[in-house]
């Protein structure tokens, strides 16, 4: 199981993140955020992808910042199209060096009543797909939904788990790996801070051991 640790903000607590190795650390650059980022990015350790998070922001935006922040993946948050995805996949795929190796991941905001025949155009425009919960806000309402909606899931694309996961959702985190889901990460964020782009660096250590010695 991958981690990604999104919604970071402050350097020092950027850099102190890092020494736990998530395999993503997300960045948000949409504006109405309480965790938007505009700042530095310390140096982190290779290993870790740098994830920019936009919510219907334009193409020249995301290439803006993808070139500023050396970001190795684009998560899309907000009503961006089938064909804006597709363009976007094409133009990354032409460019030469690292954006050759950017991944898209599309993220779908779920509550009891999702159709996951909204997936099926996007299988080819996106990397991965992203489940949050439907709330007020595009993300970062702390709160899940019920796992059980994923049981319909009808595709074999892996995704991010996302919304509201605490170090008390750790078991039922377990428990839902051990289905045939193709999950391929767990996505954190509200539930690790001290105020919101401030991450805990004890919760984010307690995640990051549990992800490498989950229970049993």
């Amino acid at each position: 199981m991958k981690l990604k640790i999104c919604g970071m903000k402050y350097p020092s607590n950027i850099f102190e993140v890092g020494l736990l190795l998530p395999d993503y650390m997300g960045f948000i650059f949409w504006e109405k955020s309480a965790r938007y980022f505009d700042d530095v990015i310390p140096d982190l350790p290779k290993s870790i992808k740098k994830v920019g998070v936009f919510v219907n922001a334009t193409q020249e935006d995301i290439l803006e910042k993808i070139a500023k922040y050396d970001l190795q993946a684009v998560q899309l948050h907000g009503q961006e199209s089938v064909e804006f995805c597709l363009d976007l996949k094409q133009v990354l795929k032409e460019e030469n060096g690292k954006q050759a190796q950017i991944k898209i991941i599309k993220v779908f905001s779920v509550d009891d009543s999702f159709d996951f025949e909204v997936l099926k155009p996007f299988e080819t425009a996106c990397d991965y797909f992203l489940f949050d919960t439907k709330g007020k806000l595009p993300g970062g309402n702390g709160t899940t939904f019920d796992w059980k909606v994923l049981e319909k899931y009808p595709s074999n694309k892996p995704f991010f788990l996302s919304g509201g996961i605490g170090i008390d959702e750790m078991d039922a985190v377990n428990e839902i790996l051990k289905t045939n889901l193709p999950i391929y990460a767990i996505d954190v964020n509200s539930k690790f801070e001290i105020e919101p782009g401030l991450k805990n660096i004890q919760l984010c250590k307690d995640v990051a051991m549990q992800r490498l010695y989950p229970k049993k």
